[in-house]
């Protein structure tokens, strides 16, 4: 029980990491990722299908998923459309897109197929327990794509992405082209969501076009269960941490929901719901816990 609810967390936690670069670093709010997940998981599946080498296959869906994003930019940045609606336009396309990947079917199995993970579940048998390789491996996956992107916000590009988030006008006095900076990190977040779509298609043993349905709210959810959970910092480092153990968090929650809910007569049905009324408390408790401060402030003023 406890092994499934932390690789699930840390497979989704890669598209945490991705939803929390443009909602908190950018603050660029965009949808994009309920279609780019399912892009990933489709690649990957049709990858698998023709006998396209493992490796190269995550690298195609990563490729797959930053294209996307780079047409919600597009669009947002040349046709001055809003980046919610650039970002719905692009789901709404992906959902052919996917289709067609697909083989013009809305679901593709793969559990007959050699994967990813049934290769390091075979390679690990007998040295490790089985219901911990899998544990293992995504463990060593997050904490690889976590430390590449901290070395990437560390770097001259990273920190100027990171300060157009803050203050777009400060970047541009610079002489540096926002539209650029925008393409490049949505890009690069809808390539970590399709990254987590093809390992998450892997893990599930299909990839089907209804995959990214309410993704961007999951995700949402989780980057704010680990910045209300975890001390607030501004280093990228423990932000991203944050993000990866919210989702493990937030699946948490969704295990109890998922199989102790029937004692309040709630149903796989009501999922949606719980993460809706999540986020919702989230809101509240943040909003208490910033009227808190400002009190305090205040009498300390006095």
């Amino acid at each position: 029980m406890i092994e499934g609810i932390l690789v699930e967390g840390l497979i989704y936690g890669i598209m945490v990491l991705g939803v929390f670069i443009t909602f908190r670093v950018l603050d660029f709010p965009d949808l994009t990722v309920d279609g780019s997940f399912p892009l990933g998981a489709a690649l990957m599946v049709q990858c698998i299908l023709l006998d396209v080498n493992l490796w190269l296959a995550l690298l195609v869906a990563f490729i797959g998923g930053m294209l996307a994003g780079m047409v919600t930019a597009l669009i947002h940045n040349h046709l001055r459309v809003p980046n919610l609606l650039a970002g719905i336009l692009t789901m709404t396309m992906l959902y052919s897109v996917n289709i067609r990947i697909l083989g013009n079917r809305a679901n593709v199995p793969v559990l007959e197929h050699e994967t990813i993970l049934t290769k390091v579940s075979e390679r690990f048998s007998g040295i490790i327990p089985d219901e911990y390789i899998l544990l293992l491996f995504f463990i060593v996956v997050a904490i690889v794509i976590k430390i590449l992107i901290d070395l990437f916000f560390r770097t001259d590009l990273g920190m100027t992405l990171g300060a157009m988030g803050n203050n777009e006008q400060m970047v541009i006095s610079q002489g540096v082209d926002p539209k650029t900076l925008k393409t490049i990190g949505v890009g690069l977040s809808n390539g970590l969501v399709a990254l987590s779509g093809a390992f998450a298609a892997q893990y599930l043993g299909f990839a089907d076009v209804g995959l990214g349905q309410g993704i961007i709210v999951s995700g949402l959810a989780s980057v704010m269960i680990g910045e209300f959970l975890v001390m607030k910092s501004n280093r990228i480092g423990v932000l991203t941490l944050c993000a990866i153990l919210g989702s493990i968090l937030f699946h948490a929650v969704l295990y109890l929901g998922r199989y102790y809910g029937y004692v309040i007569h709630m149903t796989p049905n009501d999922l949606n719901l719980i993460k809706g009324i999540l986020i919702i408390i989230l809101l509240i408790l943040t909003q208490a816990k910033k009227l808190k401060k400002v009190a305090i402030k205040a009498v300390v003023e006095k």
